[in-house]
């Protein structure tokens, strides 16, 4: 289950109410639904997801926070695939889910592959400059934006849409000269449209670079799985308490997961905001989590250890970062080795 589909569980579930007459409410078209941080997620049972639809509504139903929470818990409490629902503070749902859905989500993950994270927008997307003849930036941005609108689901306006990010005073090809393709459009892309761009002098290919770690920790996925099947095993998804049984373990599992898990949430974002630079920002979140989490978790079996369910269950979160790498790579037109 996704925070997206858990939305979709919501808006169900308030739509039940009201026509039962529990509430007197306009049913939301979406609701936000976050993955918390720190440590309040947890494989071992701590907190999936967050949401706090029911302070929204609650004045509109002429109820408190807390009635209103109390409402939906009970039906979503029988959504398959949640294992609890808690309420906190002034009426935030807090959900956990059961480790069958964080499985089934990492397997969804791998059977969707190019497809996860994209709606399936269709139609015709156009952006354009803001003035004929602007700069590099506009045009990169309005590239970038030609593929995030679909796979978020967001139609553009009747005729179009303009961009006007802050400029740079480049042209394209120097910057490709200097810079090379991909970092060219990583540095244009990663900084938000109304903020300056600092152009580096040069490409630096180490892990301080966030476009090489992004690209370098896609390799690694892909590395993990070629080296799996050369010692005979494959990917299998697993409830995560199952691959990870120390507290540090748990905590990069848990970060993995939640960044994987986010990733359509982001693309549909930053297809609202108009913000490439949304992307980006999580795919070094994921770069990172994976990086950390291979640390902590290696995929594969460590000097005398045999192929066992652990080392499959870990195979498939790899594998799903790097579906997650890959996929956001592909919307900001950057490219994706599998060696580096």
């Amino acid at each position: 289950m996704t925070p997206a589909e858990f939305s979709r569980a919501v808006i169900c579930s308030v739509r039940g109410a009201v026509e039962d007459g529990e509430l007197s409410v306009t049913v939301p078209e979406r609701v936000v639904v976050r993955v918390p941080g720190g440590d309040s997620r947890g494989a071992d049972g701590g907190v999936d997801f967050a949401c706090g639809v029911a302070m929204q509504m609650a004045k509109e139903a002429g109820r408190s926070p807390l009635e209103v929470a109390g409402m939906l818990r009970k039906r979503l409490a029988g959504v398959p695939g949640v294992a609890r629902v808690e309420i906190a503070g002034a009426g935030f749902l807090n959900v956990t889910l059961t480790g069958g859905a964080r499985a089934g989500l990492v397997r969804s993950v791998l059977v969707q592959g190019p497809a996860y994270g994209n709606a399936g927008g269709r139609g015709r997307v156009e952006f354009r400059a803001a003035v004929e003849g602007a700069g590099v930036r506009a045009a990169v941005t309005a590239e970038a934006l030609e593929k995030i609108l679909p796979a978020g689901g967001v139609a553009t306006k009747p005729g179009g849409e303009t961009v006007r990010p802050r400029e740079v005073v480049e042209a394209w090809p120097l910057l490709v000269a200097r810079l090379g393709a991909d970092e060219a459009r990583w540095v244009l892309l990663r900084t938000a449209q109304g903020d300056a761009v600092r152009l580096p002098d040069r490409p630096v290919q180490r892990e301080s670079n966030a476009r090489f770690r992004v690209q370098y920790a896609y390799a690694r996925t892909c590395a993990m799985t070629r080296n799996a099947r050369e010692l005979g095993f494959a990917a299998e998804p697993a409830d995560m308490r199952d691959v990870g049984g120390t507290e540090a373990q748990g905590q990069a599992l848990r970060e993995l997961f939640a960044a994987i898990a986010e990733y359509p949430a982001t693309v549909e974002a930053a297809a609202r905001h108009r913000a490439p630079d949304r992307v980006a920002r999580h795919l070094e979140v994921t770069a990172d989590a994976w990086l950390r989490c291979h640390d902590v978790c290696p995929p594969l079996p460590v000097g005398e250890e045999k192929p066992s369910a652990v080392h499959r269950g870990r195979l498939a979160l790899a594998e799903a970062a790097g579906t997650v790498l890959a996929n956001g790579l592909h919307l900001l037109g950057i490219s994706t080795p599998d060696r580096l």
